[in-house]
């Protein structure tokens, strides 16, 4: 064999080599970039359970006698400022994420104070129907954390790939960028002060 076979084959089995890694690399991409939508679809799916609850909430306070007509308004501009924030699966960037989770953040916020001026009134608490919601809401926060730790799992894992060599240089070659995580919320750090 001489060295012009030799140099050919050499330079065919580096191509076979770097295509198998490409391949496989921007296979793994594909599925975790995937995953990682699917979660995203949870996570809206459970916003929007929440969202879907609001007005039937409002709707049963609004029957309390002298109940504070702000609270309300507040949570319906809420609901309002959130749906409409509409966040592309192919474009989970870190700033979108943010964006979106300030949103959800103003009805969680709007939600909490409702519900604690709701304590002032011993005859709404009372009713049936707002019991059920509470719980309602109270099941759909635990699904919305749920989803958003399923969710920052799948976008590690994928960070973790498009991050690792050589499939960084595959992912920038295919467009595949790193996603944005869910964060705890500014103030979330301090425990809540319990006065008796």
């Amino acid at each position: 064999m001489n060295t012009r076979n030799l140099t050919l084959i050499i330079i065919l089995a580096v191509i076979l080599i770097f295509g198998g890694c490409a391949c496989s690399g921007y296979n793994s991409l594909v599925k975790l970039d995937e995953d990682t939508k699917g979660k995203w679809g949870n996570v809206q799916s459970e916003y929007q359970r929440r969202t879907d609850l609001i007005p039937n909430l409002v709707n049963t306070v609004k029957g309390a006698a002298n109940f504070e007509q702000q609270t309300l308004i507040q949570v319906q501009e809420a609901r309002s400022k959130a749906t409409q924030v509409k966040i592309d699966a192919n474009d989970l960037s870190p700033d979108k994420i943010a964006q979106f989770q300030q949103a959800q953040a103003q009805v969680t916020g709007a939600l909490g104070r409702l519900l604690a001026v709701a304590e002032n009134y011993p005859d709404l608490k009372a009713t049936q129907n707002f019991r059920d919601l509470q719980a309602q809401l109270e099941g759909t926060e635990n699904r919305i954390k749920v989803s958003r730790n399923d969710f920052n799992t799948s976008v590690q894992d994928f960070n973790s790939t498009t991050r690792r060599f050589p499939n960084n240089i595959f992912a920038g070659m295919f467009g595949f960028h790193t996603k944005g995580y869910f964060q705890s919320e500014p103030g979330s750090e301090k425990a809540p002060e319990v006065k008796f």
